[in-house]
Parts: C-alpha cells; sequence; structure tokens
C-alpha cells in the first residue's frame, strides 16, 4: 500500500496491527480471516495537528475526510421526568466547563406550533407526548451545528403556546452541546447524536411537588389544572415513555442536582473527551496515545526526508514499543496474589495467556522484537496481503471504514494523518515504511549534488 506499511496482530481472541507512522494497535476477538480482509483496505493513520502553518512547497491532502470535516462537538443528552433537576444538572455542568464553548438546546424549544382549534383545546392537550415534538426541526438544528453552522432556535411561549412570540435564539458551533428535555432519548436518530447519555432519576413526589411549585408561580397556573394535567398527562407520560428510554442512558444520576459527585465525575470525563482526537469521539473503539513532547519529537524526526537509516530504525523502534505497550493494556487480566520478599500479599493481576501474534508481511515485521520483548516466548505467524493497483478503489479512508465495520476492534495509535492525497498516498506521511525500515529503498533514493 502506498506510503502505508506496518501490520502486526495478536490472537487470544485478540488481534493487533500496527499502521505505518501511526503506530496503530488492532485488538478485537475477530478470526484472522476477518483481520486478513480489515487489513486488506488501506489505512488512516499518521498525526493532525490545528494551526501549523503548511511550508513552501509542501504537498498537502488534497482528498482528507478529517480536513474537511468540522471539529466534532461533544454532544450530552440529558433526559428524565418533569421538573426531575435537568435544568439543574445541566446549568452545573455548564458552569464546570466555563473555560469551554457550551450550549444549551432544550427540547421544549422545538413544540409544534399550536392551531386555532388545538388553542382553543389546550387544557387536553398532551405536552408530555413524543408527537408534541417537531423533532425533524430538532435533527435539522443539530446537523448544522455539528457541521460547523450556526443555527436560530426558536422560544417557545408557554403561556400563548406559540413559537413565535420571542426573537429566536442564535446558537453558535461550540465544544460541547447539551441536548435537554423529557424525551430527547426517544428518537433513535436524536440517541445516535450523543456522545453521552444522562439520565436525571429524581422521586415523583419531589417532581410533583416541584411541577407545582413552578407551574403556578412562574407560569401562574391554578393548582387544580396543575393536579389534573399532572393526572391525566404528565404521569402516564412518564410511565409510557419517558422512564423506558431510562435504560438507554450511560450515567444515571440519584437526586439530580444535588448529586455533586455524580457532575465532578460527568464533568472530568467530559474534560478528556475533549483532549482526544476528533475522530475517538466519533469511534470509541478508537485510542490515540496521550501526546507529549518525546512522542512529537520522534514522529517529526522519523518523517523527516534526510534522517539517516540508523536514526529511523531507532526512533520508529520507540514508537513500536510505546504502541505495543499501550495495546497490550487493552488485553484481559485476572487477579492474583503473590508473597512478597517481605512475606506481605500483594494483589495484582496476571498477564492474559495463550498469546499468538500474526505480522502482515513485510512491514508488520518491523513490529516483531518489541512483541516478542514485551511478550516472552509468543508465537508469530506471517500473513500476506495482495493489492490491486493504487487506483484508489481500494484505499478508503481506513480508520472510518474499519471502525464502523467493525466496532469490537480497538485501534491503538500514537498519531493520526491528515489523510489522502490525489495519489492515494498518506500525507504529510512517512513514505514506504518497510523500504525504509529494512533499507531496501536505496535504489529509489533520488541523486543530490551541490552546485558551485
Amino acid at each position: 500500500m502506498s506510503g502505508l506499511g506496518i501490520d502486526c496482530y495478536l490472537d487470544n481472541g485478540v488481534s493487533m496491527a500496527h499502521k505505518s507512522s501511526s503506530r496503530s494497535l488492532l485488538m478485537d476477538s475477530k478470526s484472522v480471516v476477518d483481520m486478513i480482509e480489515t487489513s486488506s483496505r488501506a489505512h488512516f493513520s499518521g498525526f493532525h495537528m490545528d494551526g501549523l502553518q503548511p511550508r513552501d512547497g509542501v504537498e498537502q491532502p488534497s482528498t482528507s475526510v478529517t480536513e474537511n470535516m468540522p471539529k466534532q462537538p461533544f454532544v450530552i443528552g440529558v433526559a428524565g421526568g418533569a421538573a426531575s433537576g435537568k435544568t439543574t444538572v445541566c446549568d452545573m455542568i455548564i458552569q464546570q466547563l466555563h473555560d469551554q464553548r457550551v450550549v444549551l438546546v432544550n427540547q421544549d424549544s422545538f413544540y409544534h406550533h399550536l392551531s386555532e382549534e388545538e388553542l382553543a383545546r389546550v387544557h387536553e392537550y398532551n405536552f408530555d407526548h413524543p408527537n408534541a415534538f417537531d423533532t425533524e426541526q430538532l435533527l435539522c438544528s443539530m446537523d448544522k451545528l455539528k457541521n460547523g453552522q450556526a443555527v436560530d432556535i426558536p422560544i417557545y411561549d408557554f403561556m400563548s403556546h406559540t413559537n413565535n412570540v420571542y426573537p429566536a435564539r442564535r446558537v453558535n458551533p461550540s465544544d460541547v452541546i447539551i441536548l435537554e428535555g423529557i424525551l430527547i432519548f426517544h428518537d433513535p436518530r436524536v440517541r445516535e447524536l450523543m456522545n453521552m447519555k444522562i439520565f436525571v432519576d429524581t422521586d415523583a413526589d419531589v417532581r410533583l411537588a416541584r411541577r407545582i411549585r413552578r407551574d403556578t408561580g412562574e407560569k401562574g397556573r391554578d393548582i387544580g389544572a396543575v393536579l389534573d394535567q399532572y393526572s391525566n398527562f404528565v404521569k402516564p407520560a412518564f410511565d409510557d415513555f419517558i422512564l423506558p428510554t431510562k435504560k438507554y442512558a450511560d450515567i444515571i444520576i440519584p437526586r439530580g442536582g444535588d448529586n455533586h459527585v455524580a457532575i465532578d465525575l460527568i464533568v472530568q470525563h467530559i474534560r478528556t473527551k475533549l483532549g482526544q482526537h476528533n475522530l475517538c469521539k466519533i469511534y470509541p473503539n478508537l485510542y490515540v496515545i496521550q501526546s507529549t513532547f518525546q512522542i512529537r519529537g520522534m514522529h517529526t524526526l522519523i518523517r523527516d526526508s534526510q534522517i539517516t537509516k540508523h536514526d529511523f530504525i531507532f526512533y520508529a523502534d520507540r514508537l513500536i514499543r510505546l504502541v505495543v505497550e499501550h495495546g497490550l493494556g487493552h488485553l484481559p487480566f485476572t487477579e492474583k496474589q503473590v508473597v512478597t520478599p517481605t512475606g506481605s500479599v500483594y494483589t495484582g493481576v496476571d498477564f492474559c495467556k495463550r498469546l499468538c501474534g500474526v505480522s502482515v508481511i513485510r512491514s508488520g515485521e518491523s513490529m516483531e522484537n518489541a512483541l516478542r520483548a514485551c511478550c516472552k516466548g509468543i508465537k508469530i505467524g506471517k500473513i500476506l496481503i495482495h493489492r490491486e493497483g493504487d487506483n484508489g478503489q481500494h484505499a478508503p479512508q481506513g480508520v472510518h471504514v474499519v471502525c464502523r465495520i467493525f466496532p469490537r476492534i480497538k485501534i491503538v495509535t500514537s498519531e493520526i494523518e491528515a489523510g489522502l492525497n490525489k495519489d492515494f498516498r498518506v500525507v504529510p506521511g512517512i513514505g514506504e515504511f518497510g523500504d525504509r525500515y529494512f533499507g531496501t529503498d536505496e535504489d529509489d533514493q533520488p541523486v543530490v549534488t551541490s552546485s558551485s
């Protein structure tokens, strides 16, 4: 594969692959046949950084999926019954993420505009039913925000039950988007937009007391009307539509905004995700090793076309060892106790047994030494993958393809490239890794002469 190279697999019900400049590992319980099929495609590898100015005369990627894709926001869904404390939870998350761009999108903003007939019988209208919301408009607004476009979101007036009393609210693209609403988990299309789903679980009596206080105080409604609506619509809708969506939640927060520990943990997780590469937010099975100046420095060296063969191998081996060690951390472990020389008992873990590696000839063979150094006595097999030309028909953007088709595979890499150029070579790239590593590219090196 042009500009792509190293592949190596572990099989213990686990597989591992290494991709040229990205030093990647693939892990899964798929068979070797599936792994061969996966690796027969080109891989999207390397490193991506924003804000760096390109050098004059250096080719830039022309067909990059990542380059054309806006920075993906981290989308959080917050659901729960009416008056459960969803807004309080959202406000606390926003407050703690004060140094990030965060926007709140309320499902209430997307109530259908009531007709004259519906307004005349508004006391019989079920505002807690899924059909009360214009989900298509919500999806359209979210699509624009995720693609870096500002949107105008209506403000629903609960007195007139219309959404044209107040001017729409302009919402700009942000790092974090919080979707809040009682039925925000009901439509699977909306759920698919979310990176994290939170369900605020509050006792029914507490929710009713809050609703009475809110509707009588803020909306000027009669307490009798509030109780009638609760009995006829709110409680049945909670039992039929809202509570069943609790199973979709990644996190359930008891007591809502009073649960400060849960909020702190959620914010910590969000900050971790915001520090990840764009693609890691899309694919949970993709892992990019935390970048350090050491890793970036080694990538800088092996990408340099003027580096010596000795230095290229030295720094490539260092990167390979880092990825192998990190990838092995995703293997299953069992608890084990040992007695130390002091007579104390130490509770640790036992390494995974019955491992084997499979390297894809020829670049994948460069990973074998690191694998043997980490896994004593491991057996390594080899496979050869046939390639049919470089016309791009077999060169889709690798990470997207592998993560989408094989969601159980774990990909561990040290960097992700910007994309492919018009010749379907990875750029900025590392060249033909196998040739550079094994020294078989010497005949193809240009002759450099100095002019007097």
